[in-house]
């Protein structure tokens, strides 16, 4: 049991390694199609997300609906549409599961198609899928390689138990390696074995048990528990719903929403909008949503803004009333968890 669930541990381990060089590379793979390279931009003014989304399917000419835009807050970056969420629920693998999934880079000042991407067959995206459901239908996939990360977790806190030392004296050779009379190749493997893997275990138990929270809801429970300070209750924003009337939605009110996130955070990097569209896997929405990324190279600074679909209004920001971690201070191991968390979590 060992061996294979090492060997599964091991391919999670290296798909996520890779995976975490993935914005570098391809921000320089595709460079000719995030910055548009338009002049004078300072004196000019983006065109419309819907005249926009209007030119994307005009040149895509894709049967399926957009749905959701992220917009840079740098305006020399392009657009990016993406075609996504029209997942086929008896699809089994990764490339059957996801009839469209695409990206399609925009010059938001002239419309010019910058670049298109289908992003099943983009490396990167097959290595994520390998890393959370090795290529298999997410809504099951996650566990076969949720459960070989339970089953290592498991085996690391019990070799932790076995290696613990008896005595003082048994402590001097689970801290170090003393072969000056040693000549076993048995020993000393068991000696690697052992000292290396208490060096290597707090982290390993940190990336085991964090990367368990994109499997388990009991594992988001621990984790909201610890770094709630004990509550068991969710936050609750449903009742904040659209409540102006549909007629008040027209084509400049994703504009409109657009102005009011740029005031809001013009340090960020770029926003996400959704397009509103019903899509096959009937996902839906309290009320409208905007996620608000804050920094280029990471999540784990991030806003979440809430507004009225159909009139463009701002209604809250769900993070600031939130911050639940700022309440009162935390115990250090807590403290230590959760920076390893944002350290080693952050690019997933």
């Amino acid at each position: 049991m060992g061996l294979s669930t090492g060997l599964i541990v091991f391919l999670i381990s290296i798909t996520g390694a890779i995976y975490v060089f993935q914005e570098e590379i391809t921000h320089y793979l595709r460079m000719d199609a995030i910055y548009h390279y338009e002049e004078n931009i300072a004196s000019k003014k983006p065109l419309s997300v819907k005249v926009l989304e209007q030119k994307v399917d005009v040149f895509t000419n894709e049967k399926y609906p957009i749905h959701w835009v992220t917009i840079p807050i740098d305006k020399s970056r392009s657009y990016i549409f993406y075609y996504y969420y029209e997942r086929n629920p008896d699809g089994w693998n990764f490339y059957d599961e996801y009839l469209v999934y695409k990206s399609v880079y925009v010059n938001p000042f002239t419309g010019e198609i910058r670049g298109v991407y289908d992003e099943t067959t983009d490396f990167f995206n097959i290595i994520k899928s390998i890393h959370f459901s090795f290529m298999l239908n997410t809504e099951w996939g996650t566990y076969v390689c949720g459960i070989p990360t339970l089953i290592f977790l498991f085996m690391l806190i019990s070799g932790i138990i076995l290696w613990w030392p008896k005595n003082k004296k048994a402590s001097k050779q689970r801290f170090a390696f003393r072969w000056e009379n040693v000549k076993s190749w048995k020993r000393k493997n068991y000696d690697l074995h052992n000292i290396l893997g208490f060096y290597v275990s707090s982290l390993a138990f940190v990336v085991a048990f964090t990367g368990l929270f994109y499997a388990f809801f009991f594992i988001q429970a621990i984790l909201y528990f610890v770094f709630s300070g004990g509550s068991t209750t969710y936050p609750d924003f449903s009742h904040i719903q659209t409540q102006a009337p549909i007629e008040m939605r027209n084509e400049h009110t994703l504009d409109k929403i657009a102005q009011q996130v740029e005031a809001l955070y013009p340090d960020a990097f770029q926003y996400s909008l959704d397009l509103g569209y019903d899509h096959l896997d009937d996902h839906k929405h309290p009320n409208y949503d905007v996620f608000v990324k804050q920094l280029s190279y990471s999540y784990h600074v991030n806003h979440s803004l809430i507004f009225d679909e159909n009139s463009g209004s701002y209604c809250t920001n769900i993070r600031t009333k939130t911050k639940i971690l700022a309440k009162k201070p935390l115990p250090p191991i807590t403290t230590y968890i959760l920076v390893l968390f944002l350290v080693f979590g952050a690019k997933f």
